[in-house]
């Protein structure tokens, strides 16, 4: 079996950030948060490796893909990172699995701790066939096209909802609840991580149960944007998008990898 774990850094006990900015810019937070993704993405590994793994890829992908404390990963693990190739670029048709671990709820999400939709500082919110998305959903997606189910999700209580809502089934793990953009009440970061690996093995060896996530096609793209400017770049004609709104623009893709 082989499993590919995508690791972003919001996600994780603890992490909140720092009022008024994201993750990176709250320096002491984004170096727990580090750590922290670093800790349950190696709880992931433990659980898959149990439950017979040959192979797990980590893949870091928060925000220039390097991130994580590489030496304190499982050392069985193989680690993808970096920018510039195309969205899970390691991933055929071969794998049994995708994990998800950091990641967090999409924005226009209340009490989701540093939600966002891919650029927390551009979009209000994304909607694919006229359902709000977010980046859980858009990457199982990408996955799907590989025939690659999700299997597990460890994050804040509205991330989890929210794999509830599009993966039904699916294995999670809560490590924390959220009380606003920039709060939550976690577990604690030690005592979350052996929940996290028995979840994890629990999700390999259950994973005949969850199919592959598509969207159907073709795709109806609709993206808030919460500048216009912004919304006007996206409407010039090298970029292809058609204006809805002073705010709001809209694409139809034949395939959910057409967006990258």
């Amino acid at each position: 079996m082989k499993f590919v774990l995508a690791v972003d850094c919001e996600g994780p006990a603890c992490v909140v950030g720092a009022a008024g900015s994201g993750l990176t810019a709250a320096r002491e937070q984004y170096e727990f948060a580090r750590r922290q993704a670093t800790a349950e993405a190696s709880a992931v590994a433990r659980g898959l490796f149990a439950a017979g793994a040959e192979q797990v890829i980590v893949w870091d992908n928060h925000g220039q893909g390097v991130n994580l404390i590489y030496e304190e990963l499982d050392e069985r693990c193989d680690i993808f990172n970096g920018v510039n190739a195309r969205r899970f670029a390691m991933m055929d048709r071969s794998f049994s699995g995708v994990l998800f671990v950091g990641y967090h709820a999409r924005d226009n999400t209340i009490a989701a701790p540093l939600a966002h939709t891919f650029a927390s500082g551009q979009y209000q919110w994304i909607k694919i066939n006229g359902r709000e998305v977010g980046e859980l959903a858009i990457d199982a997606a990408v996955a799907g096209t590989h025939g690659v189910p999700p299997l597990l999700v460890v994050s804040d209580d509205k991330a989890v909802a929210e794999a509830n809502e599009f993966f039904p089934g699916i294995t999670t793990v809560q490590t924390k609840i959220g009380y606003s953009w920039n709060s939550a009440l976690s577990k604690h970061p030690r005592r979350v991580l052996p929940e996290i690996e028995a979840a994890a093995k629990t999700a390999a060896t259950e994973r005949a149960q969850m199919k592959p996530f598509a969207f159907d096609s073709p795709l109806e793209f609709e993206i808030r944007h919460k500048r216009i400017d912004s919304a006007d770049s996206a409407c010039l004609p090298a970029n292809g998008w058609e204006r809805v709104d002073a705010h709001t623009v809209k694409r139809q893709l034949s395939a959910i990898t057409d967006l990258f």
